[in-house]
């Protein structure tokens, strides 16, 4: 049977108030990638299932909705996840500047081990059939719809007091093999979640010298590129 359409209408876009309105700017200034601040404690059943429920009603091109999630607490399969981490890691070092080897070396880059909960994001590009509205002539916008849902997420950790990081740092085909997961979906994440009692004020890899945020002026441009 053809899937059958949601009965609905339009409701008021009313305006959020006050203290509604700094609260999601407060999650959006306030989210931070968690690498080492992860409290052991595990993650309460009912907000990992609001964070699911947060990323899900993500934006989609085509209303593909071409996300699923793999929810990873096994010890063994995070100790794997690990050591593929770690020899990307070892990989990655050489391809940094001699001058830049070392502090990469010093930077905490993932957080697998210490939280209590991964989620690997993955990509369905055939969710919704060969041709998708919306996705004609980019067929990489299923990626990019997947990605707002690891946003979502994010925002809604943040509002819970979890932490997350995205790790991705690693050789694709050693998750997949680690997961089985089908070569014709894409991993788009691996996400390390957990509380945290502390966050950095300010991106860690700013506040470790690696690189500082873009003045936002220097990005914005009218009517054409660079044309300011």
């Amino acid at each position: 049977m053809p899937n059958q359409p949601c009965r609905g209408g339009l409701a008021p876009a009313a305006r959020f108030s006050p203290d509604e309105r700094d609260a999601v700017y407060k999650a959006i200034e306030t989210r931070r990638d968690v690498r080492d601040q992860f409290l052991p404690q595990p993650l309460p059943d009912d907000v990992v299932t609001r964070l699911l429920q947060a990323a899900h009603a993500a934006p989609s091109v085509g209303f593909m909705q071409p996300w699923s999630f793999i929810l990873v607490s096994d010890e063994q399969v995070k100790e794997r996840a690990w050591q593929a981490f770690s020899r990307a890691n070892d990989e990655a070092v050489a391809m940094f500047p001699d001058a830049q080897r070392n502090r990469y070396r010093s930077l905490k880059l993932e957080g697998i081990r210490k939280a209590p909960l991964s989620i690997c994001v993955t990509c369905d590009p055939d969710r919704a059939g060969p041709v998708v509205l919306g996705r004609t002539h980019n067929p990489r916008m299923d990626a990019f719809s997947t990605v707002c849902a690891v946003q979502n997420l994010w925002l809604a950790a943040r509002a819970e007091g979890v932490g997350v990081g995205w790790v991705s740092i690693f050789r694709d085909a050693d998750v997949r093999d680690l997961l089985g997961i089908p070569e014709r979906i894409e991993i788009i994440a691996w996400l390390c979640l957990g509380y945290v009692d502390a966050l950095y004020e300010e991106p860690e890899l700013a506040v470790k010298g690696w690189r500082q945020r873009l003045p936002l002026d220097e990005l914005v441009f009218r009517d054409r590129w660079g044309t300011r």
